[in-house]
């Protein structure tokens, strides 16, 4: 036989139990386990959701290398003509 423990809720905590029973005959017991169970598949969804977003963001800020990749090789990045001649002196 299983355990089986009391618990001590207050009353307004035992009338919101009460109006969650989908059958006149459900226990709270069965109440608790239901809101157990949502809660639980609750998590799952939200951590599904945010790898999915992390894996969007993931390949949108792989693009966005890509693209400078692509743009640092075609220009010119020396500025010598830019930055007056003071500032540069011992930088190679």
């Amino acid at each position: 036989m299983e355990n089986i423990s009391s618990i001590q809720i207050r009353e307004n905590v035992k009338r919101a139990l009460e109006r969650l029973k989908e059958k006149p005959n459900e226990s709270y017991e069965e109440v608790i386990i239901k809101i157990l169970r949502d809660n639980e598949m609750k998590k799952r969804k939200q951590r599904e959701l945010l790898i999915e977003s992390y894996k969007e963001m993931a390949e949108e800020s792989l693009r966005i290398t890509r693209e400078w990749e692509d743009t640092d090789a075609t220009l010119d990045w020396e500025c010598k003509d830019l930055i007056p001649e003071k500032y540069l002196k011992g930088i190679k």
